[in-house]
């Protein structure tokens, strides 16, 4: 299982790495809700099938991406069970299914009104067929879209309803699907600045996790999967990630530190060290080392993950050496500074990263700023 990225709807300092552009993003969170309430949705009904965990952060829709979406899904979908109900039940469920595929590619198309008005038309016939599995499935996505497209309040509505549902339904508090919607609610509030709402909700995710993840040491190795222990532990991290992410935002540095170097080990331990979230991480914790003048500390960790991410091909390696550059030029190495920065540009300019060109010539023009005040004095 992946290391899963939320939507990065806090504001970020200017050297923070954008770790997945906007079509991955909307492609893969999308569905991050939905993948880990199916888990246990097959879990209480023995389906042993399972979707994509990930796909590369920047990835290029095709004809055999959409094929292989498609296939996917019926695997996906086999959640809903092969029921022995009347005909006419069994054609609504088969409508709901295919109601849901077309969503699921309009949103790989970019085309999210499309997707929305087939998502509508999901929950509409999960209602009337009373499928409670169809309906927590068809909010969690339709949750998960609004919060991509920003209509926060209609996000929160939503995420609101699926955990309703779920809860309802018996799943316990403490489960997965059930803590990573109270993540993106707190990613909400955090974003709204309902800040005793965010602390309140961030508290609960970690907590709850930390106490899962105790109780499942004790358990032996046969009654719980491997899979679902990483899962659990990912999970921590990425809850880590999002305070840290907010914390900063709030100008809580070193609080933001702390739980970045939480989550930095949680990825290496699960993931290893030249995994892309973990060197995105590595990125984050350079740089809110950097906002508080550990320039040194904040060099090492962003070098590591520039020499990490050259052996691994990672894909934002110009994001990287940007952020590396803009720490340098900190520490008042301007030539090495605007060596890494120009070196950065053309990589992103052949990427066609036009968000990265727009951050690296911002570094260009603080480094020219810098050099011009130099100059001054000198006179």
């Amino acid at each position: 299982m992946a290391f899963r990225n939320v939507i990065r709807l806090l504001p970020a300092h200017r050297a923070r790495i954008q770790p997945a552009v906007v079509d991955w993003t909307r492609t893969q969170c999308l569905c991050s809700l939905a993948r880990v309430q199916m888990r246990a949705l097959k879990r209480e009904n023995a389906v042993t099938s399972r979707s994509v965990e990930e796909q590369r952060a920047r990835h290029r829709r095709s004809c055999g991406d959409r094929n292989a979406v498609c296939s996917d899904e019926e695997s996906a979908f086999s959640f809903f069970g092969k029921s022995d109900e009347e005909d006419e039940a069994k054609t609504t469920e088969d409508e709901i299914i295919m109601l849901l595929k077309r969503a699921k590619l309009s949103i790989m198309q970019d085309e999210l009104e499309a997707a929305s008005r087939f998502l509508h038309q999901a929950i509409r016939l999960a209602h009337l067929s009373h499928n409670n599995q169809a309906i927590i499935y068809t909010y969690s996505l339709m949750a998960n879209l609004a919060f991509v497209q920003g209509q926060l309040t209609n996000a929160e509505k939503l995420f609101k309803a699926a955990m309703s549902f779920l809860l309802s339904g018996g799943t316990p508090q403490d489960d997965n699907a059930v803590i990573e919607m109270s993540l993106k609610l707190a990613t909400i509030y955090a974003t709204q600045k309902r800040h005793e709402l965010a602390d309140h909700g961030f508290r609960f995710c970690l907590e709850s996790l930390e106490a899962k993840i105790e109780k499942q040491k004790e358990l032996p190795a046969d009654d719980l999967p491997d899979e679902e222990r990483k899962d659990t532990k990912l999970l921590l991290g990425l809850c880590l990630d999002s305070r840290a992410r907010y914390r900063t935002a709030m100008h809580r540095l070193e609080q933001a530190q702390g739980d970045y170097q939480r989550a930095l080990q949680i990825c290496r331990e699960e993931q290893g060290e030249a995994h892309p979230q973990t060197l995105v991480l590595m990125n984050d914790l350079a740089t809110v080392l950097d906002m508080q003048g550990h320039h040194q500390e904040a060099l090492g960790q962003v070098k590591r993950a520039v020499e990490l991410g050259q052996e691994a091909g990672h894909p934002d390696q110009h994001v990287l050496l940007g952020n590396m550059a803009g720490i340098l030029l900190h520490q008042g190495n301007l030539e090495e500074s605007a060596r890494l920065y120009q070196e950065a540009l053309a990589m992103a300019q052949a990427n066609g990263d036009g968000e990265a060109v727009e951050q690296i010539q911002e570094g260009l023009k603080e480094l020219d700023n810098k050099k011009d005040g130099q100059a001054d004095e000198k006179a």
